[in-house]
């Protein structure tokens, strides 16, 4: 008996010790992940700094952003199916190597091509890290209410990631410098690592090929049309520079089309774009990362250079709109219980279009005359996000719900960075200072193509 009760108590400490083991797994996944969002939002705020301490141009500051984006964007599958064929956890710690010193060399960058070009690595390294971040914690909680947790836990700090990108981005950058903006990931990413290594056991590596082919052309072909469309604000449309790069962004494409025929394992099989219903969902994502990506950059400049506010100010000011954002993803599934997703979405992309022409109208300097639009527009993105991606995933066939939600989140960042570079372009006239409201009314516009796509045939039945 007394041994029979030594070994229960034995079992029982093991299964503490395992589910402990989980739990600093699970929040060390959890910080890396919170990493990846803290950065797409924490510059941000810090474009003026980054401006004024580089002496950067429209175009090149644009390019701080998406650089970023176009990296992370075409390179998301890609690391995906790098977790899947080699061990996921050497994959994580390999993305999250990069990530680490990818974001020091964007602190030490003396010059914008400099830091642009360690954004496009930070980029890069995020693309591995993120979706191996995720299969991790699939596999740790492979099903049921530890699964559900799981996920609750990790939507819950890309959230909050949001959040404090905005608080961050202000106060690092007005007390020490908007080079700490990248510095914080460097402890962040050791300790994470250390974490991991120690409590996440080496799964086995299931096996296979890659495309690396479409991944390499259709980030060229991303990378060179953003370029072109940057630079034909500045060059103009028919200079050499500007047509050679989208001239290359088309071949490029057209070669990621011709690759995707050819391969045995594409990065996108071709056939899910026979289905009406997530090509409809994907536009409507394209103009969503377009306006949200595009809000964000243009915002913080309008408030520190047009309405005098201070780095901090700006972020404070920015919190309500993180907080809609955070609250419309999470009462997203009890609104659609109610009107349908079709419906909500399309009252969601009312709510962002409003906002946005609210913005370009001119709500006033005073903070309370901000609050109005901004609490319009965070709901309206998280509202929107929510259900662009459940209508995408909507009739996906048995094992391709993870390959349709890689393509949905792709096209976000991809859109972020197209739209972003198109936003530049009408915005900006011939002096350093750009046209806000003609950004805002752009990317109002936007809203308002996604809110009609958001009715189209393909989408009746939701």
């Amino acid at each position: 008996m007394a041994d029979q009760s030594h070994t229960t108590a034995g079992s029982l400490t093991s299964d503490h010790r395992h589910a402990g083991r989980q739990g600093l797994a699970l929040a060390a996944l959890a910080a890396a992940q919170f990493m990846v969002v803290l950065d797409s939002s924490i510059v941000n705020v810090a474009l003026p700094s980054i401006r004024a301490g580089l002496g950067l141009g429209p175009a090149e500051l644009s390019w701080v952003v998406d650089g970023y984006l176009v990296a992370f964007g075409g390179l998301l599958l890609l690391g995906g199916r790098l977790a899947d064929v080699f061990r996921r956890r050497g994959v994580f710690v390999a993305g999250l190597a990069v990530f680490v010193a990818a974001s020091a060399a964007c602190a030490l960058a003396p010059t914008g091509p400099v830091l642009i070009g360690a954004r496009l690595a930070q980029g890069a390294g995020g693309a591995v890290m993120a979706p191996a971040a995720l299969s991790i914690v699939m596999a740790l909680f492979p099903d049921g209410a530890g699964r559900a947790r799981a996920m609750g836990i990790w939507g819950g700090v890309s959230g909050a990631g949001g959040i404090a990108g905005v608080l961050l981005g202000g106060v690092l950058s007005q007390t020490l410098g908007w080079p700490w903006i990248f510095l914080i990931n460097a402890p962040m990413g050791l300790l994470v690592a250390a974490v991991v290594l120690w409590t996440v056991r080496p799964f086995p590596a299931a096996g296979g090929t890659f495309d690396i082919g479409g991944a390499a052309t259709v980030t060229l072909a991303m990378a060179s049309i953003a370029y072109g469309l940057v630079s034909g604000a500045h060059a103009g449309w028919t200079a050499g520079v500007t047509l050679g790069a989208l001239v290359l962004g088309v071949i490029a494409l057209a070669a990621f089309l011709s690759v995707e025929r050819r391969v045995a394992r594409p990065l996108v099989p071709l056939r899910v774009f026979t289905r009406a219903p997530l090509v409809a969902a994907n536009a409507i994502m394209t103009l969503l990362g377009a306006v949200s990506v595009g809000m964000f950059y243009f915002l913080p400049q309008y408030q520190q250079i047009v309405l005098g506010m201070s780095p901090v100010a700006t972020s404070v000011t920015q919190v309500p709109i993180a907080a809609a954002i955070t609250a419309g993803g999470l009462l997203a599934p009890r609104i659609a219980a109610v009107v349908g997703s079709r419906t909500a979405l399309a009252g969601g992309l009312v709510s962002l279009t409003v906002g946005l022409a609210w913005l370009a109208l001119g709500p006033g300097p005073a903070y309370a005359a901000l609050v109005g639009p901004f609490l319009l527009i965070g709901a309206g993105i998280g509202v929107g996000l929510v259900y662009v991606t459940t209508l995408a995933v909507a009739d996906s066939v048995p094992g391709e719900a993870g390959l349709v939600s890689g393509l949905v989140n792709t096209t976000r960042q991809m859109g972020g960075a197209l739209g972003l570079a198109t936003l530049v372009a009408v915005a900006t006239g011939t002096g350093p200072v750009p046209h806000f409201a003609t950004a805002f009314a752009t990317a109002a516009g936007l809203a308002g193509l996604a809110l009609l796509l958001s009715w189209a045939p393909a989408l009746r039945k939701h």
